[in-house]
């Protein structure tokens, strides 16, 4: 008999797969289809921590990429859209948005005059750090009901999947 208090979304599609395709493996839907789902249902949660600080996701992004590469918190526009896997327009728009908002900064780089810097203004890097620690302390709540080990062991798995598909997709331009 089904335990329904342990039973997800993914258990019922699987269980109704399972009656119409009795051949068919759904075990990738298991993992896949979990994962998904779960970056669905936390993405809201997500976007209130960062709305709250007047910021959206991929202006976050930027300023969270900023801040964590380091002293002097400057990347070339290339760098940025590079590590964000966004297009150069993409990204100009988000850094109009966020020199508008003070936040960010754009200078030509000291290395190179003919190019151009983009860095985290002080207020920039305050926003970031602070929109961070909200962001951690609520994307934790959500793992309240795994152990330390649960966590740790889960972590280790996704990891492991995360290196092989990203092996597998490395060029893939779909």
């Amino acid at each position: 008999m089904e335990d329904k208090e342990n039973t997800d979304h993914v258990d019922r599609l699987r269980g109704q797969w399972q009656r119409e395709l009795p051949d068919l493996d759904t075990q990738p839907m298991a993992i896949l289809g979990r994962a998904y789902r779960l970056a669905n249902l936390v993405r809201p949660s997500i976007e209130a921590t960062f709305a709250s600080f007047g910021l959206d996701r991929g202006e976050f992004d930027v300023i969270s990429t900023l801040r964590r590469s380091g002293p002097p918190y400057r990347l070339t526009p290339t760098e940025l859209y590079t590590s964000l896997m966004i297009s150069s327009g993409g990204l100009t728009h988000r850094l109009d948005r966020l020199k508008t908002s003070g936040l960010i900064l754009r200078e030509r780089s000291q290395a190179d005059g003919r190019s151009m810097v983009v860095g985290l203004t002080e207020e920039g890097i305050r926003l970031a750090e602070a929109a961070f620690r909200v962001d951690m302390a609520s994307e934790a709540s959500f793992m309240a009901d795994l152990s330390a080990q649960e966590r740790t062991d889960l972590a280790a798995l996704l990891r492991k999947l995360l290196v092989s598909v990203e092996r597998r997709t490395e060029g893939d331009t779909r």
